[in-house]
């Protein structure tokens, strides 16, 4: 595998440093913008490239709902590759090929149509001219299906395989300074403008490269008829491999003549210039694109690609058996034909809708407590928590391509919302157990403290004070306080009537009072010995030897 190289472009991304490699097929040698290029990969690399398994713990299981929750989440990075993906990974790959075959930078052809660029601009004549000496080998590619299947995630992914900038500096020993954008993905506007589409691509070279296009040619009055050659030549310089424009069904919403404006600008770029097109959108394009001829068949020089729901067969399975490893209940449940059948009939084998019902199962069999997922629970979801696309799924299950053209997008599922909806559903008795038990607990630590800081009761009396105590505590008491009381308790249960007896004493006058006798002693200045003495308290040692003697 060749090591890759990459360096910060200032003001734009990191991009990969070119590397040649030595190309089989004969069309592509000598042409530095293919030999860049990652190799063209087999079905089994093209299916490693692509897929992406999260990853999993079957021990996850047994964390608390909250938490599993949030590892359901892994399931909208599930992206299993499927036959239909390794098709167009294909046709993609050869899109940007073709359409380098005729734009080698060291031809003389395309070093003319590079220079013709520059003097259109320079004389002010904003018409994109066909220029005879240069010969496209380009083509375009239309992607129409259901929203939800997975179209964009699938370029996506497919053009994350492939390196956006690349920088040249030397060919063959021959100095060649160039970045090379090998892929540009737009979005077509809301509205359809053309402008806004201008304005769309200016900004992301900029973003790409650390250029100011749009702060030269897009900002301000700047008119369509001036933008479009900028952006031609643009394509030119930086020798973009493949323009992708996505929700291509914008173009209906156009204002009259934008969208026959709009295709024959790209009609232009793939015809003129010499950069492929991708056209991506909802079946609401294909009346857009069906309405001019040449775009449709310059459409089609991949083939058109009309990406429809998944049957129920040996695809979806594969879908099902690699989403249904990440399973989150502490049951685990196993796919069964019923499921299969279930979550085919509810999705209508859009991908989008079957791994948020899965994922919304798995949700909704924790919230409830129990724990492993049913054909029931799938249909109950999809009946709480899909009516916004009902109405899409049932034109699917017709089967008529008129009604499904009259959807122009399936609404999102509200999977955020649905996850706060099951978390405060989680039941209540069981939080409310929970606390009783550690409550419970605390009692039981509290008390145990209290004995152990009991030290000098003797241990049959210190349970029983203890239990006094702890019997009617609110649990406001702390540890020492009650320590404290146990104490008192068991000083007042050993001495009896005797405490009492001497807190009287203690407040009496009696004369014979040591403490008395103390207290007058210092009043006359004598020392604790000579009071106690005086009064007879203290024997003298030597007259007591003598009356032993």
């Amino acid at each position: 595998m060749i090591e890759v190289n990459k360096v910060l472009i200032p003001n734009g991304v990191e991009a990969v440093v070119a590397q040649y490699t030595k190309q089989l097929i004969k069309e592509y040698q000598g042409n530095p913008l293919i030999e860049v290029l990652p190799p063209i990969y087999s079905k089994e690399q093209v299916i490693e490239k692509l897929a992406v398994y999260p990853p999993y713990n079957k021990e996850e299981r047994g964390l608390e709902p909250q938490y599993r929750f949030h590892l359901i989440q892994r399931l909208f990075q599930y992206f299993q590759p499927l036959n239909i993906h390794i098709d167009l990974e294909g046709r993609l790959s050869r899109l940007i090929r073709q359409g380098y075959m005729a734009r080698n930078p060291f031809k003389t052809a395309y070093a003319d149509s590079l220079q013709k660029g520059y003097q259109m601009i320079r004389n002010g004549n904003m018409e994109i001219s066909c220029n005879s000496s240069f010969r496209t080998t380009a083509s375009g590619l239309t992607i129409i299906g259901v929203s939800g299947m997975g179209k964009t995630t699938a370029i996506n992914r497919i053009l994350s395989t492939l390196p956006q900038v690349i920088v040249h500096s030397e060919y063959k020993g021959m100095n060649f300074s160039l970045y090379q954008v090998v892929w540009l993905k737009l979005d077509c506007p809301f509205d359809g403008s053309i402008k806004g589409l201008c304005i769309d691509l200016f900004t992301k070279v900029d973003e790409l490269l650390g250029t100011n296009y749009y702060q030269k040619f897009g900002s301000g009055r700047q008119s369509i008829s001036s933008m479009l050659p900028r952006i031609a030549q643009i394509a030119r310089v930086y020798s973009i491999g493949a323009l992708i424009v996505d929700e291509i069904q914008h173009l209906s919403l156009a204002k009259s003549g934008g969208s026959e404006k709009m295709l024959n600008f790209f009609v232009t770029q793939v015809n003129t210039i010499g950069i492929p097109v991708v056209l991506v959108g909802t079946p609401k394009a294909m009346s857009v694109l069906q309405s001019e001829f040449r775009q449709a068949r310059r459409g089609s020089g991949q083939g058109d690609m009309y990406w429809d729901r998944m049957e129920k067969n040996v695809n979806w399975d594969l879908l099902l058996e690699g989403m249904w490893d990440y399973q989150w209940t502490k049951s685990e449940s196993p796919l069964t034909v019923e499921l299969r059948d279930t979550l085919y009939e509810e999705s209508q084998g859009i991908t989008d809708i079957a791994i948020k019902l899965y994922a919304m199962a798995q949700m909704r069999a924790i919230a409830t407590g129990r724990e492993t997922i049913t054909p029931k629970i799938i249909s109950q979801v999809a009946k709480d928590s899909l009516r916004l696309v009902q109405p899409m799924l049932n034109a699917l299950k017709s089967g008529n391509i008129n009604k499904i053209s009259e959807y122009e997008d399936i609404r999102p599922v509200d999977i955020d919302g649905y996850i706060d909806e099951q978390l405060s559903q989680v039941s209540l008795n069981d939080k409310i157990k929970k606390l009783q038990q550690q409550s419970k607990q605390k009692q039981q630590e509290k008390k145990q403290e209290v004995k152990d800081e009991a030290i000098g009761i003797r241990p049959n009396k210190a349970k029983k004070y203890v239990e006094q105590l702890t019997k009617n505590n609110t649990g406001q008491t702390t540890v020492q306080d009650m320590v404290n009381k146990a104490y008192k308790l068991s000083i007042k249960e050993e001495m009896g009537h005797k405490e009492k007896t001497v807190a009287q004493a203690a407040l009496g006058e009696d004369a014979n009072d040591i403490r008395n006798i103390i207290a007058t002693g210092q009043k006359e200045q004598l020392s604790v010995y000579e009071a106690l003495k005086n009064n007879g308290l203290i024997k003298d040692p030597l007259e007591e030897f003598l009356k032993i003697g």
